[in-house]
């Protein structure tokens, strides 16, 4: 039987917190209880950590082997927004795990779609150096997963209120990876501007105040035509939420609405050209309660509700 949407956790995710700190396990815990009252008959499935030769390929491992000493030594903070604790790498791992783990059921057949909800986040990890919260980038990891499997042209959506830095970074140079990136500009982390743009790199910089319909208007206009003629085998999307009118790290105004109907043109996209599979992760998004509500607005599109 296909699960019309799988969801993954990892439950390593309770222990990496930081007091004061919004990247909190409040947060996935929010959007389990959002699941659980909007009964979307979707059973939340825990994770194993990503492979180590998937994380080597995301990351150079002398920088791996850096965060893991870290943490053997108790953690500390990265950078002044960038945390890590003893228990830090066990959750980032099994976040990258995750979106692994929502690649192999979408390309074994097993879910027409999966979506990780997880942290810590990824988008902003570069090659070598963790920012903006963010310790390994599990799309990023997902891109090689799956590679590993024969995939080969795939399209990553990211519209976290953020810049994906990390992510683009990440396949820059890579004629068969499409990288659309909707965010407030300018904004940290001071990347995505309208010169970062090519044939296979989208940036939608978008000034602080933007609502649904400028916002839903740039992807119609220009995700949309670079889509078609990308023509992906596989979308991964960076399900960031932070964007959200209420929510209090960022100026972009957008309704839960516009997210549904966003999921509503990304599933439209894996039909036409995807055999209808994408897998999604969870970025950013710090309002508690729009947050659990976004992310059911987007599973009810998914599985078909």
């Amino acid at each position: 039987m296909t699960d019309l949407c799988a969801v993954l956790v990892n439950r390593e995710q309770e222990a990496h917190r930081s007091t004061g700190h919004p990247e909190r396990p409040q947060r996935v815990e929010a959007i389990l209880e959002a699941i659980s009252r909007a009964e979307l008959g979707v059973e939340p499935r825990q994770a194993d950590p990503a492979p180590a030769e998937l994380i080597a390929q995301a990351h150079d491992p002398a920088y791996v082997a850096m965060l893991d000493r870290a943490a053997s030594a108790g953690g500390g903070h990265l950078d002044p927004d960038t945390y890590l604790t003893a228990d830090s790498m066990a959750a980032a791992r099994t976040a990258a795990g995750a979106v692994v783990d929502g690649v192999t059921r979408v390309l074994d057949g097993r879910a027409r779609h999966a979506f990780a909800i997880v942290r810590p986040p990824g988008h902003h990890a570069e090659r070598a150096q963790a920012m903006g919260f963010c310790l390994i980038n599990n799309v990023a990891v997902g891109v090689h997963a799956a590679r590993s499997r024969g995939v080969r042209r795939i399209a990553i959506v990211d519209f976290d209120v953020h810049h994906g830095n990390g992510t683009q970074h990440s396949f820059s140079h890579d004629p068969e990876l499409l990288y659309v990136s909707s965010h407030q500009y300018p904004f940290y982390p001071g990347t995505g501007s309208t010169r970062e743009q090519s044939e296979h790199l989208v940036n939608l910089p978008l000034p602080a105040g933007t609502s649904d319909v400028a916002f839903l208007q740039a992807y119609e206009q220009r995700v949309d035509p670079a889509v078609q003629r990308f023509r992906p085998e596989l979308i991964l999307v960076s399900a960031g939420f932070d964007a959200h009118a209420r929510d209090p790290l960022a100026g972009l105004e957008l309704s839960t609405d516009a997210y549904r109907r966003l999921a509503e043109m990304i599933a439209g996209w894996s039909d036409q050209h995807s055999g209808g599979r994408s897998v999604w992760t969870l970025e950013g998004g710090y309002d508690l309660a729009a947050l659990g509500d976004s992310v059911v607005a987007c599973l009810r599109v998914l599985t078909g509700l």
